[in-house]
């Protein structure tokens, strides 16, 4: 018998690691082996990190990385990481250090060295830059700010279930650390992407996304030009930053289990 391949999905913020259930059980059933653990200090429920919020706060990029380094180091075959928003970003610095056999970021949120910052993003992640202070605190979003930074190719009702089914409270110390990453030559938000001999990488951009906009994501892929190791890249028009938990999850899970296969995954 052969072993299952682990498949390991990152969430990014303000969704609580239950989000990917969907996914999980999608890939078990195409014989992965898949499992959601959440960020450091993350809650086992949605309710729980919602009631004890100073559990999320305060944890950076770097916390983030080393927490599921040592997750990764665990096991006894490389993983495939799967990573939304923020939690594409850990996936692309994970395999960039060579922690992963391959990585697809959804969404994911701005690495060191891209530079467009489309006026919705800043819209999106004003909540938590409208007071310095939350660098330190976990912030949550309201129904509106959600539907805004997520639900916007929604319709409000759809928007308004997710947000009530999954959101948590999001620590605002990754976003100042992002913002400030092409000022910091030592920035968190630094990514390995010259590394020639990393495993595959496939990014996905939703091309109504208001928090991370589709240039954002095409932006990223240009960092990636002085690596020879495959890197791809594919669109949904119509999709917005939900696109990992809407009514249209399946296509693009189907859609990342169809290039795993492409690269004999």
């Amino acid at each position: 018998m052969t072993t299952a391949l682990p498949v390991i999905f990152i969430h990014g913020l303000w969704l609580h690691g239950t989000s990917w259930d969907p996914w999980i059980d999608r890939f078990r059933d195409e014989g992965y082996a898949s499992c959601a653990p959440g960020w450091p200090g993350d809650p086992d429920t949605v309710q729980e990190a919602r009631e004890n919020p100073e559990s999320i706060a305060d944890h950076g990029i770097d916390d983030v990385v080393d927490h599921y380094a040592t997750i990764i180091r665990e096991l006894d075959t490389k993983p495939i990481l799967i990573g939304h928003s923020f939690g594409g970003m850990i996936a692309q610095k994970l395999l960039g250090q060579d922690l992963a056999a391959a990585a697809i970021a959804i969404d994911a949120a701005q690495i060191k060295g891209v530079l467009p910052l489309p006026l919705s993003a800043l819209r999106a992640t004003l909540p938590v830059f409208k007071n310095p202070g939350n660098k330190h605190r976990a912030v949550s979003l309201t129904v509106e700010q959600f539907r805004f930074a997520f639900g916007n190719a929604l319709s409000e009702e759809e928007s308004t279930q997710l947000y009530e089914r999954w959101t948590i409270p999001a620590p605002g110390k990754p976003l100042f650390e992002a913002a400030s990453a092409n000022f910091n030559p030592h920035s968190p938000a630094k990514v390995a992407t010259s590394n020639q001999g990393r495993g595959p990488l496939l990014l996905m951009a939703g091309g109504k996304d208001h928090t991370v906009p589709e240039v954002v994501v095409r932006a990223t892929l240009k960092q990636y030009r002085h690596s020879e190791a495959i890197t791809d890249i594919v669109g949904f028009p119509d999709r917005g930053h939900s696109l990992t938990i809407d009514g249209g999850w399946r296509e693009v899970a189907d859609s990342a289990l169809a290039w795993l296969r492409r690269q004999s995954l």
